[in-house]
């Protein structure tokens, strides 16, 4: 099983993540919060193998969250989500180690895409 975590403040978008990852074999959402510290100190308990990471959160820059993310060993794999798809936080997203960097506004089907494929092979590891 694929254990995944959301990290977003926002509750509805949280809503549509867990809806649309649902129904996807193999994955299951293991946590999800809106609080960057609150989703930090659950991370480091519960060892997601994925977390979905929003860029803006309150109080703390997602950059800083992933970083903080990376440390872990093994690190999961971040897939960053953003409304603002700028490419300074693309770059930057990726020079601290993220997997994935999806724009929220046309690029969301792309979220659930990855999480099948990476779901398939975290299967075919564990079969092999």
């Amino acid at each position: 099983m694929l254990t995944v975590y959301i990290v977003d403040d926002s509750e509805l978008m949280r809503q549509r993540l867990v809806e649309s990852v649902a129904d996807i074999a193999g994955v299951e959402i293991v946590g999800q919060r809106g609080d960057p510290f609150e989703a930090l100190d659950r991370i480091g308990k519960s060892h997601p193998d994925v977390v979905i990471l929003d860029i803006r959160l309150p109080g703390r820059n997602g950059i800083d969250v992933l970083k903080d993310i990376k440390k872990d060993s093994p690190a999961p794999i971040v897939i960053m989500i953003t409304n603002y798809p700028y490419r300074q936080y693309r770059q930057g997203s990726m020079a601290a180690g993220a997997d994935y960097f999806f724009s929220k506004i046309d690029e969301f089907d792309r979220i659930r895409e990855t999480l099948s494929g990476i779901a398939l092979d975290h299967q075919d590891r564990i079969h092999h």
